[in-house]
C-alpha cells in the first residue's frame, strides 16, 4: 500500500463543524455543498467580491463535519477569513492537525476520489500518513491540465474560469448567491472567458514559472508550473487560433509549447501537434 501513497506535506487541514456548517459553505464557496456525501469530496474556492480566487481547496464531507483540504501556507489565513464571515453562525472552524496524501492509481481504505478528475485518483486523510513524495502526483496534474493555487496562481490573480473551475465541477451556477457569483456568473453567460489555463508540451529547455508565451511578436500568456517536458500556461485562447492559423509557433524563451485540450475541456482548443 506504501508505494501507491504520495504524501502531500504541502497541504494543510481546516475541520469545519457546528449545525450551521452546510449552510456557511453553500453561502461562501465556489461548489455545491448540498449533495456531498460523508466520503465524498468537492473541489472549490473561496472568492474575492470582484470574484478572483483568493484560496482553491478541496471539502471533504465526514461524519462530524467538513474537511478543507487547503495550501499550508495559506491555512492560517483561511481560518482568519472563514471567521469573518461566520458572524453569529454555529460553528466550530479549527486546525486539522492529520495529514494529506494522494492515491493516484489504487483506492486506499478510507480514502475520497479526486472530484476533478478520476485521473487523478484519491486523496487521503489520516495521522501519520507517509509515502513518497509529491513529484509523481503534480506530475499527473500538470499532465492533466489540473491547475493548482500555490504552483499555479497566486491569491487574487484569476478568475475561476481561466483556473477551469467551471470545467471541473467547481462553480455552481445554479445553487444561488456566494461571494463573487455576480461577476462570475456574467463571465459564464456572456461567454467572455478568453484565457485558459492549459496543459502543453515543451521542446527545448523547461521555461521558468512567469516567462511570457510568445506568438511571433504578441504575448499571448504565461508559464505556470511545470516538471520534465510538460508545463501549464495561462493561454489566450484566440491568440491561439490565430497563431494556429498562421503557422506561427507558440515560444516561451527557446522553447516551444504544443497546448493540449484537456479530455475534461468542453471548450475548443486549437490543435499545434
Amino acid at each position: 500500500m506504501a508505494g501507491n501513497i504520495i504524501s502531500l506535506s504541502e497541504r494543510g487541514l481546516i475541520s469545519v463543524g457546528g449545525s450551521d456548517a452546510l449552510k456557511f459553505l453553500q453561502d461562501l464557496v465556489t461548489a455545491d455543498m448540498e449533495g456531498l456525501a460523508i466520503g465524498q469530496a468537492a473541489y472549490a474556492g473561496l472568492l474575492t467580491p470582484p470574484g478572483k480566487i483568493l484560496y482553491d481547496f478541496f471539502i471533504a464531507r465526514e461524519e462530524q463535519g467538513y474537511l478543507i483540504d487547503c495550501v499550508a501556507e495559506q491555512r492560517d489565513e483561511l481560518i482568519k477569513r472563514l471567521n469573518f464571515y461566520k458572524l453569529r453562525a454555529k460553528l466550530d472552524i479549527r486546525p486539522d492537525e492529520r495529514q494529506t496524501a494522494a492515491a493516484l492509481d489504487e483506492p486506499v481504505e478510507g480514502a475520497v476520489r479526486d472530484p476533478r478528475s478520476a485521473d487523478m485518483g484519491w486523496r487521503l486523510y489520516g495521522a501519520g500518513v507517509a509515502g513518497d513524495n509529491a513529484v509523481a502526483y503534480h506530475r499527473r496534474r500538470i499532465l492533466h491540465g489540473l491547475a493548482e493555487g500555490g504552483h499555479d496562481f497566486r491569491s487574487g490573480e484569476l478568475f475561476p474560469h481561466e483556473a477551469n473551475f467551471d470545467q471541473i465541477g467547481a462553480l455552481s451556477f445554479s445553487k444561488g448567491c456566494f461571494v463573487g457569483q455576480e461577476v462570475v456568473s456574467r463571465i459564464e453567460h456572456r461567454g467572455t472567458a478568453r484565457s485558459r489555463i492549459l496543459p502543453c508540451r515543451i521542446e527545448g529547455a523547461l521555461p521558468a514559472k512567469g516567462a511570457a508565451v510568445e506568438a511571433g511578436s504578441k504575448i499571448i500568456g504565461s508559464v505556470c508550473s511545470g516538471l520534465e517536458d510538460r508545463v501549464l500556461a495561462l493561454l489566450r485562447l484566440d491568440r491561439l487560433e490565430e497563431a494556429r492559423d498562421g503557422n506561427v509557433p507558440l515560444m516561451a524563451g527557446a522553447s516551444r509549447l504544443f497546448p493540449k485540450k484537456p479530455g475534461w475541456a468542453r471548450y475548443s482548443v486549437p490543435a499545434f501537434e
